[in-house]
């Protein structure tokens, strides 16, 4: 009995189109997944570098009805003065105080407990944003 082939033989005949077709797609896959690595990679190297001053809350607790201590955590250059808005939710999610720090120590970082005053019982504490200030 006799075997019947489907395909050419590569070695007589070369690949087939579908092959340097399939060669092509992958190499063009290959180079804009490289460019879309790079393009996200730059969006968020340049993100990063903007931002001078950077906060976080380490700890909070609330010493009354009327107020909360936020003991903060800020980042900056040394020759900077930033700005760090502090929000303090309810238990309920409602927004019950937000004020604005201003840190000008000639520290890179510079950790502070800082008092918000509230219109009720305050269960959280976050920082909205922290931005360099321009005077």
């Amino acid at each position: 009995m006799a075997t019947v082939r489907d395909a050419r033989p590569d070695e007589r005949y070369g690949r087939s189109a579908d092959e340097r077709a399939d060669r092509k797609l992958k190499i063009v896959g290959a180079v804009l997944g490289a460019g879309l690595l790079g393009v996200v990679a730059w969006a968020g190297f340049s993100y990063v570098a903007e931002q001078k001053v950077s906060g976080r809350v380490i700890a909070f607790k609330a010493v009354s009805e009327n107020a909360i201590e936020v003991h903060l955590e800020v980042r900056k250059d040394r020759d900077s003065t930033g700005v760090c808005t502090v929000r303090s939710q309810a238990e309920d999610g409602s927004e019950v105080g937000r004020k604005d720090f201003t840190f000008d120590q000639r520290q890179k970082q510079v950790d502070e407990v800082v008092t918000v005053r509230t219109t009720k019982r305050a269960t959280t504490a976050t920082v909205v944003e922290c931005k360099a200030s321009d005077g």
